[in-house]
Formats: C-alpha cells, sequence, structure tokens
C-alpha cells in the first residue's frame, strides 16, 4: 500500500546538446513537473545533460541514488546520435539488447509505412538489459524503464503521451495545492510580511514570482501545501495582510 504521507521525489535528467546550446527550447520540464505533482511526486532536481556518455552516466548515477524516480527526456531516437540508450545501459553495467516486444511493436507499426522497419528505425527497440517499455500511443516507439529510471522521448508531445501510459502507475504521496494571490507590490515592500505569513502557518510554502508591467511593479504570491484547506486559508489571511498595508489583492493572479 501506497504511504500517502510519505514525500515522494523524483528528478529530471533533460538530455540533448540542442538544450544547452539554446536551438532548442526545453518544454519537458513543465508538463514533468506537473504530471509528478499529480501523482504525488515532487520534482526536487532538474539537470540539463550533454550528450556525452560519460556525462550521462554519472548524472544518471548519481540522481536515481538521491531521488525515488529518475525520468530522462530526449537522444532515444533512430539516429547515430541518439546514444542514451547506451549511455544509461553503461551506467548500470548491463549490455544493450533488441527488445523483443519493442520490434514486434515497431514491426507493426512501419508494416504499411514507406521503408518499413529499417536499421535505423530499429534503434528505437534497443533498451538495457532487463528493462521494461513504456507504452507510447502517439508514435509506436516505446519508453524504456529500468528499476526506478523512466526513459522518455524528448519531443513534448510524445514524452506527455508516455507519461499518461504511467498515470496511476507510481507511488507517491498527496499531491500539492497551489493557490496564488498577486498584488501591486514590490516585493521588498511586503518580505517581511510574506515571510511572517509563512511562519504562522507551518505546513506551507510561500513563493514570490515578481514582474514589472504597464510601468509598475507587482508580483505574484504562490501558496503551496500537502493540505488544500490549509493553502486555502493562508491565502485569505495573505489577501488580509496585503490589503493593511495598502495592497490590493487578486485571487489568481496577476
Amino acid at each position: 500500500m501506497t504511504d500517502r504521507s510519505r514525500q515522494w521525489t523524483a528528478a529530471l535528467a533533460v538530455i540533448g546538446d540542442e538544450i544547452l546550446s539554446g536551438r532548442t527550447q526545453d518544454k519537458n520540464v513543465a508538463q514533468v513537473a506537473t504530471w509528478l505533482n499529480e501523482q504525488g511526486i515532487r520534482l526536487a532536481e532538474v539537470r540539463i545533460v550533454p550528450d556525452e556518455p560519460a556525462r550521462i552516466g554519472v548524472a544518471v548515477n548519481e540522481l536515481r541514488a538521491a531521488y525515488d524516480y529518475l525520468f530522462t527526456t530526449g537522444g532515444i531516437g533512430p539516429t547515430h546520435d541518439d546514444i542514451t540508450v547506451d549511455a544509461i545501459a553503461a551506467a548500470f553495467g548491463v549490455p544493450v539488447i533488441v527488445h523483443p516486444e519493442a520490434r514486434a511493436i515497431l514491426e507493426d507499426y512501419y508494416r504499411d509505412r514507406p521503408g518499413g522497419l529499417t536499421e535505423a528505425r530499429l534503434r528505437m527497440a534497443r533498451v538495457p538489459e532487463g528493462a521494461e517499455l513504456i507504452p507510447n500511443p502517439t508514435s509506436g516507439a516505446p519508453g524504456v524503464k529500468i528499476e526506478n529510471v523512466y526513459i522518455m522521448a524528448g519531443v513534448p508531445y510524445i514524452a506527455a503521451s508516455m507519461l499518461e501510459a504511467l498515470s496511476g502507475k507510481l507511488e507517491g504521496g498527496k499531491p500539492i495545492v497551489s493557490v496564488t494571490v498577486g498584488a501591486r507590490a514590490p516585493e521588498s515592500d511586503v518580505a517581511d510580511l510574506l515571510r511572517e505569513t509563512e511562519a504562522a502557518h507551518p505546513g506551507v510554502a510561500i513563493g514570490s514570482y515578481p514582474f514589472f508591467r504597464d510601468g509598475r511593479y507587482g508580483a505574484n504570491f504562490v501558496i503551496r501545501s500537502e493540505d488544500g484547506d490549509l493553502a486555502r486559508s493562508t491565502s485569505e489571511d495573505l489577501a488580509d495582510r496585503l490589503r493593511e498595508a495598502g495592497f490590493e489583492p487578486v485571487a489568481g493572479g496577476l
């Protein structure tokens, strides 16, 4: 039985030179974090790792040991520079094999497509020995699970499909509830107010996210807690304190 009182954690390794160069903007961090929260798992660390086997191996071994789960995105396609599977297999000290079920999935997927199942496409059936498959309803090629490591595609809509296939299948705790209150208040004017509000409500964390818009400073204050009622009551208290300080609060943020 899942221990709902325990805080379950995960890390995400975003793999790819194209992310580090700025050529591609990563979109997976937000969707992985959101999905994990729905599973009652907190995303505790994100690393962006280059396409270097040794660097991938170091990151994987460190993160899988530090957290309950490790998710990786990127580097599992059909081209020669897709090296994530090889690097993770090396990190686990196991060989790479062609998974028979993955091969059958790809044979079926490409049966009526031009070119069929080529050697390049067959690369997407390669997994570390002992790994399981993560279903991919979107594009055929499955993701890979080995122990507490989940290896997923870098293409965001394909990664989203793999996450959906995993929904409800991981052990987790209580989802974090977030409530936002906004105000046209410079952070420096309300720093003490925020600290005092957080201290008055054990079990919540308050984050401040400033902006400058229409020539005026402001900020959105996000109250987070595993207890939804506590998050909401804290937001009401914060709104009252902001109002008393001369700043009109806006529920839901600005």
